[in-house]
């Protein structure tokens, strides 16, 4: 005897409630605008934020600096990636939105203001413990931009060939 599994589902925009047989595979594979929902990681983070803030620590976030509408400064960056302290005595004005965080900081004793997209943020922790999340990449970690201006680069379709890497080298410093 063969079991179907068999579950119902409130669609809020329909106001009704479905069988699963009634929802096609499609439906759910496709992730049709009906099933579809926003971007988690915002609500994480803020709850994280909070659950670190109350156990008396301090919340880090890690940040691909290089992605697109982050403002950080770029020479406190190392490997594409800045660290922040986001607690409340290290920042002012935090605003943690569902589009991005936002702050004044102070870095070197030089004020900034600082605007992270949140698919830019790659997680959050506490100082302490280490205790936190890091998110999966929504794409590939961006190269550094370059120095050279890309309107004078030729439209080649093929990439250009890479330049073989120098062996380390090692120095005795006393």
């Amino acid at each position: 005897m063969k079991e179907s599994l068999c579950w119902r589902v409130f669609l809020s925009k329909k106001k009704k409630w479905f069988d699963s047989e009634a929802l096609s595979a499609e439906h759910l594979i496709r992730g049709s605008p009906i099933m579809t929902m926003t971007s988690s990681r915002p609500y994480i983070i803020r709850a994280l934020y909070d659950w670190i803030l109350e156990n008396g620590c301090t919340p880090y976030i890690v940040v691909n600096a290089f992605a697109d509408g982050v403002e950080v400064p770029q020479e406190h960056v190392k490997d594409g990636q800045i660290v922040l302290n986001i607690s409340p005595s290290a920042v002012q004005n935090l605003l943690i939105r569902d589009e991005a965080i936002d702050f004044d900081g102070r870095f070197a004793g030089i004020p900034k203001r600082v605007f992270v997209p949140i698919s830019s943020v790659m997680g959050i922790y506490s100082k302490e413990g280490g205790q936190g999340m890091m998110f999966d990449a929504d794409s590939p970690m961006p190269r550094p931009p370059s120095g050279t201006d890309d309107s004078t680069k030729s439209s080649s379709s093929e990439p250009s060939p890479l330049k073989p890497k120098k062996k380390p080298s090692l120095r005795v410093v006393k």
